[in-house]
Formats: structure tokens, sequence, C-alpha cells
């Protein structure tokens, strides 16, 4: 299968390139993921020693041991005694994890990539709308009304809007009280915030989402499932046609 994030890109060491905020190790295993991303490193690809590998980078062993132990939980690397750490192919890669799914957008999401994450939402979200209607208590609903407010005062343009945005869908997949749904809540998190970021990068204005988040808002606090469904459903093709006008730019 054709990778969909493929790109160019060489070999760096972490003095090449700024750490980003947080542990060493997870950093670590972020500049190796990308590279795997974009395809310096492709499927088959082994990595060097540990001892190698851990002095080209600048970092110790243990750091550069805990970094492909991320990358091992997320399917993208394995390794096996005496034959050292091999990149897997893409199929093999868990792409609904957060920080896979993050990393994929990082390196330039392709049409492909871009359109099974919003097939993604398509498959999931309207079904999670309909629950919500039925299944929403006062609480939420409150809540979902407050995070919409939010969203309009700070506009997508400014951190806290887009996190009111987020806070809004995480809202409405825990009203649908089903916890395999709301296992995916985060992938979805992570699809909508990355997606935003895309649309928002130019300094031209995009389309006002706030009118199809109401439309939504409305239909769960009348607790109407198909409507709810049906809203859904506009919501997401505006935002995928609004994020491929963004890449257009």
């Amino acid at each position: 299968m054709a990778d969909k994030n493929r790109g160019t890109g060489s070999s760096e060491t972490m003095e090449q390139i700024p750490l980003m905020n947080g542990r060493l190790h997870h950093a670590v295993a972020q500049r190796l993921a990308t590279q795997v991303v974009n395809g310096s490193y492709p499927a088959g690809h082994v990595f060097p020693a540990e001892v190698e590998h851990a002095e080209l980078l600048g970092v110790s062993r243990s750091v550069l041991r805990e970094a492909f132990r991320m990358l091992t939980a997320k399917g993208m690397v394995s390794s096996r005694p005496k034959a050292g750490t091999r990149v897997n192919e893409r199929r093999q890669w868990n792409l609904l994890d957060p920080d896979v799914l993050s990393w994929q957008i990082q390196c330039g999401a392709s049409d492909d990539f871009l359109r099974d994450l919003f097939e993604l939402r398509m498959v999931v979200e309207p079904q999670a709308a309909e629950m919500a209607a039925l299944r929403r208590d006062q609480r939420q609903l409150l809540d979902m009304g407050n995070a919409l407010e939010a969203m309009e005062r700070y506009t997508l343009t400014n951190p806290k809007g887009r996190a009111a945005d987020i806070r809004f869908h995480e809202l409405l997949m825990e009203a649908t009280r089903n916890e395999m749904l709301q296992a995916l809540s985060n992938s979805i998190s992570t699809a909508i915030a990355s997606t935003t970021t895309i649309k928002h990068a130019k300094k031209d204005s995009p389309r006002d989402p706030m009118p199809e988040h109401y439309a939504l808002y409305a239909q769960i606090a009348e607790q109407n499932p198909a409507k709810a469904r049906k809203a859904m459903i506009t919501l997401i093709e505006l935002a995928h046609a609004d994020t491929q006008v963004a890449l257009r730019r």
C-alpha cells in the first residue's frame, strides 16, 4: 500500500532540530516518527545499533530506548534480538493513535489521508450525535452551550476558541454514554484540532463554522436524533470542504 504521507527528508541530529516541550524521550520519538512518516526511513529500514544511534542523536541510550518503546507501542517500529529495530509497514501502525495522527498531519497531509480522516469522522460522529441527542443530560447540554459561546467569543484563530471547539465535540462523545465510542474521542479530537490548524494557517479568514455548530446543538437540545445526525453530517462535509480550500490556498 502506498504511503499516504510520503515526502522527502534527511536524518537529523537532535541538535539540528529544536526539541519540543516535554520529556526528552518523547521529543526523540517525535523526530524519529516524523522521519518515518515523511519517508526518510521507509518500511524495512533498520536503525543503527543502539550505542551508535544514541551518539548520532546526541542523547543517552536510555532516552533512545524509551523513544523506541513509544514507537513500538504505536506499531511504527519493531525490535528483535540480533535483528535490530526496523520500521514497520504502514498497515501495522496504530493510525488512530493521537500522536500518530498528529505526526502524519505535521508532515503534510495528502488528499487521500484527509479523505480517510473525514470518512472516519463521517462513520463515527453522525451516529454519536444521534445517540447524544437521546442520552445527553442537562449538565452536558449546558456545558456544550458554554463551549459554543466560548468558541464564538474567541473564534478558531485563538487557542481558547479552538480548545472550546474540541471541548464541544468531547462532550458530544461523552453524551453517547458508550465507552467504545468515547475511546475514540481523543482520535476524533486530534483530527479536528489538526484540520482546524490547517484551515487557519493562512491569513485569509475561512468561513464561519458557528452556524452548523449551533444547528447541531439545537437538535441535541431538542432530543431529535435524526436531525442531529443530519446536522453533524453537514458540519463534517463543510469542514472537509473548508480544509480542501485552505490547502489550495
